[in-house]
């Protein structure tokens, strides 16, 4: 296994589905050795989720998502509703010095497994908690998912074209950028500060918190001016020449020419020049010239617009498909699609450490955080639940009859 900028560091994971496991999988990628705890009887819906990846050692289907953010973790399986579980996990903590965790707030308390309890067996822990609305707050035990915490911070009022009501984006903002990148900034931090205190301390990243951040424009319009921004009517999402435009073959070009340079680039590939003095237009005011951009590249194909636009630094580029995005030289170039082995293992072998069945590899999303002296590692997919339960277990000084009897009690599990 590859070092990387976080070795050292030892994160337990008992988040689920999306952003919690994103944002671990991101920190395993750049050194830390991260541990799933998977549940007996609740598998991750992200398994079954189509399309499906490598199938596992008896042929089942895999999902394609759960490789990726599972991907350079270790996964044991624990029955946290189990007494036997508190001690494992008890003793687990004593040699990991992050916990984070997506249950809705109070839940790991309730287990006896709350940053209170697990401190007194790791005095330095950082302990992430990431939720929808918070850890406090009058929303604090209501469920939600992105399109609720979106809603809440006022993003899906200017989301869509006037008239039309909001659109769902077809991608997590919330999940991904107010508790993915939220917990990844947090701990991070947190890491900091202990380094130069030796304190550890509680995270509370709420993601509609996170959605709030991202829509600091309208939110500070709404706080500075009593404001707000509405739907087709921002300088952002369609209210000026920044928008998106079809094509003569029904592809789509983004047109973000903000800039007076860029706009008077613009008008040059589109023979619009006498629209120059039109460059800050708005609103109503912007009607007639987002009419003639519209019809100017509505009558080429879009490879006439993509070989015009490439000679031209105006920001303009195809709208790709996700498909294209993915076999693109830009993506390529940039290792944001990487070769990551599968070395699935075998359900049926024996002994602490199942070997490997497969060696071939399956292309998945990279690390957006490039380091010039410790890169990413890709060292495999995401396991299957349990195939690090004995290995794990180990490690924590328990012995083998002592894995054998929590396996046979089904509080432990392996796969």
């Amino acid at each position: 296994m590859s070092t990387g900028a976080l070795t050292g560091l030892k994160i337990l994971d008992f988040t689920t589905l999306y952003p919690g496991p994103l944002a671990t999988m991101l920190l395993a990628d750049l050194g830390a050795e991260v541990t799933r705890i998977d549940a007996p009887d609740r598998p991750d819906l992200l398994r079954f989720l189509p399309p499906h990846g490598p199938a596992d050692a008896q042929g089942e289907p895999v999902g394609a998502v759960y490789s990726l953010v599972g991907r350079n973790k270790r996964s044991i399986v624990l029955d946290l509703k189990s007494p036997a579980a508190k001690s494992v996990v008890t003793r687990l903590v004593r040699s990991h010095d992050i916990v984070i965790e997506q249950f809705r707030p109070g839940v790991m308390d309730r287990l006896g497994l709350g940053y209170d309890e697990l401190r007194v067996a790791q005095p330095g822990l950082i302990f992430c908690s990431i939720s929808a609305f918070g850890q406090t707050g009058p929303l604090a035990q209501r469920p939600g998912h992105d399109i609720n915490f979106l809603a809440l911070a006022g993003l899906s009022h200017h989301i869509g074209r006037a008239g039309g009501g909001p659109v769902p984006l077809g991608t997590l903002v919330g999940d991904v950028g107010g508790g993915t990148w939220g917990a990844v900034s947090g701990v991070l931090a947190a890491v900091i500060h202990r380094m130069k205190t030796g304190e550890g301390q509680r995270i509370d990243i709420s993601m509609t918190d996170g959605a709030l951040l991202m829509n600091a424009m309208a939110a500070t319009e709404a706080l500075a001016a009593g404001t707000d921004t509405t739907a087709g009517g921002h300088w952002l999402n369609g209210g000026t020449a920044y928008d998106y435009y079809e094509t003569a073959d029904d592809r789509w070009l983004a047109v973000g020419a903000l800039e007076q340079k860029f706009y008077g680039m613009l008008l040059t590939a589109l023979q619009l020049e006498h629209l120059d003095d039109q460059w800050l237009a708005q609103g109503e005011d912007a009607v007639d010239q987002k009419r003639a951009i519209a019809a100017a590249i509505g009558a080429q194909p879009l490879a006439h617009w993509r070989d015009v636009f490439a000679a031209l630094p105006c920001c303009v580029e195809a709208v790709l498909t996700p498909t294209e995005a993915v076999r693109s030289d830009l993506f390529a170039e940039r290792a944001m699609v990487v070769p990551v082995p599968v070395k699935r293992r075998d359900r049926t072998s024996g002994g602490p450490s199942p070997s490997a069945v497969t060696d071939a590899t399956t292309l998945q999303v990279g690390n957006p955080i490039k380091l010039s002296a410790c890169p990413p590692r890709y060292d495999h997919v995401g396991p299957l639940p349990g195939a690090d339960t004995r290995a794990v277990l180990a490690e924590a000084g328990l012995s083998e009859a002592e894995i054998t009897a929590l396996i046979e009690a089904g509080v432990a599990g392996q796969s």
